[in-house]
């Protein structure tokens, strides 16, 4: 049922694009937003990895470099079936990860070193899976044509306000249709990726959790996490508040308008989530409380 909502959700977001395009430019006006909706989706296909890692100012590590958290993603990656993604590390203090790329064959797994300080060796590897996870089920694209086209519908109707809104004989609705376009389009187009983003978190915590074979790590991992996030801000999130669905947790301090839609489901459900599906399977005992080491600095 998640898929079918995610996938209903999307041609939702597709439709209000075309909406928008028409009551800015009717008929015309359509057809021109359907083919803009379709080179963003085709530019954020090819190039939305790069893109994202580089907001991050993102550094590529080895297993020369971080050896600890190199072998965990690649252990996990083989456990859940997938090819070794590459491993980048983020040096900034606030504890969150996520992954990105267009397939299982392009992924990429980012983690800051915030992270490598706070979480012992489970509750990191429940992150990772959960990263994982999202690859696998190829949530990453998904969430990032989401992104882009809630991008392009502000875009757009920020340009016809300024460029189109007084062609009455192309806008079927005259100045109404421009302030409906202008105003309510990008709120929906917000909500919308919201929910895709909340839906797609359910899902890879459970796959996740199935990865690791430790559904508690992960809820504590979520814990920690989401205590820490809220008290230390993370400044490449806040210049690039578009990438946040792809964190683990939302990385945006409550300073910004951002988080009155936030794109993650509540830390206390997922956790809830994740205890009932303890109890539905064994859990490891072997715990450690050490922390993974910041690894050194790489050179380019």
């Amino acid at each position: 049922m998640n898929y079918v909502r995610t996938m209903m959700l999307l041609a939702a977001m597709t439709a209000l694009f075309m909406g928008v395009g028409y009551l800015l430019g009717g008929t015309g006006g359509m057809m021109i937003a359907l083919l803009f909706a379709i080179g963003t989706n085709a530019f954020a296909y090819w190039n939305s990895d790069k893109m994202v890692l580089r907001m991050h100012n993102a550094e590529p590590v080895t297993r020369a470099s971080a050896p600890e958290l190199y072998e965990m993603v690649g252990r996990l990656a083989g456990r859940a079936g997938l090819p070794m993604p590459k491993v980048y590390l983020i040096r900034e203090d606030q504890p969150n990860a996520f992954a990105t790329g267009r397939n299982p064959d392009n992924a990429a797994v980012a983690a800051t070193t915030g992270i490598l300080r706070l979480l012992d060796r489970d509750e990191l590897e429940g992150v990772i899976a959960h990263e994982l996870a999202h690859v696998k089920n190829r949530d990453i694209l998904t969430m990032t044509v989401a992104a882009t086209v809630a991008g392009a519908i502000s875009m757009l109707a920020q340009f016809g306000f300024l460029f189109g809104g007084h062609r009455d004989r192309d806008n079927p609705l005259g100045p109404l249709g421009v302030l409906l376009a202008v105003i309510f389009a990008p709120m929906a187009a917000m909500l919308i990726q919201m929910t895709i983003s909340r839906t797609r978190e359910y899902s890879a915590d459970k796959l996740g959790a199935e990865i690791s074979g430790n559904p508690l790590g992960l809820a504590a991992a979520l814990r920690k996490i989401s205590g820490a996030a809220s008290r230390i801000p993370m400044p490449t999130a806040e210049r690039n508040p578009t990438s946040a669905p792809l964190f683990i947790i939302n990385p945006l301090s409550g300073q910004r308008m951002d988080n009155l839609f936030s794109t993650h489901p509540n830390v206390e459900n997922r956790i809830a989530a994740l205890e009932a599906q303890a109890r539905a399977m064994p859990v490891r005992s072997n715990l450690r409380d050490s922390p993974i080491p910041v690894v050194r600095r790489t050179r380019p």
